[in-house]
């Protein structure tokens, strides 16, 4: 399955990179074990989508929980939550 990845702010800067295309395991089924995954890349990774760190996720630009599915050719982005004032 192929995904296309973002990431916003924070999360951005810490892994260096704004997205990109990703090839996914046949494990890898849904949105939080693809932060899995992605977290055992290890380095800036690993601690940019620690577990307990809050992060937020969207799944074809909508607000998704860890459980949402994954499909072929679907955009997901990780950022930090937001504040605003």
């Amino acid at each position: 399955m192929q995904i296309q990845l973002k990431f916003f702010a924070s999360l951005r800067e810490a892994v260096g990179t704004a997205g990109e295309s990703l090839t996914v395991p046949a494990h890898v089924q849904t949105a939080g074990q693809l932060r899995d995954f992605l977290r055992a890349r290890g380095g800036a990774w690993t601690d940019a989508l620690a577990e307990g760190r809050a992060l937020r996720i969207a799944v074809n630009q909508q607000m998704a929980e860890a459980s949402a599915a994954l499909t072929d050719g679907c955009e997901l982005a990780f950022f930090p939550p937001v504040t605003g004032g």
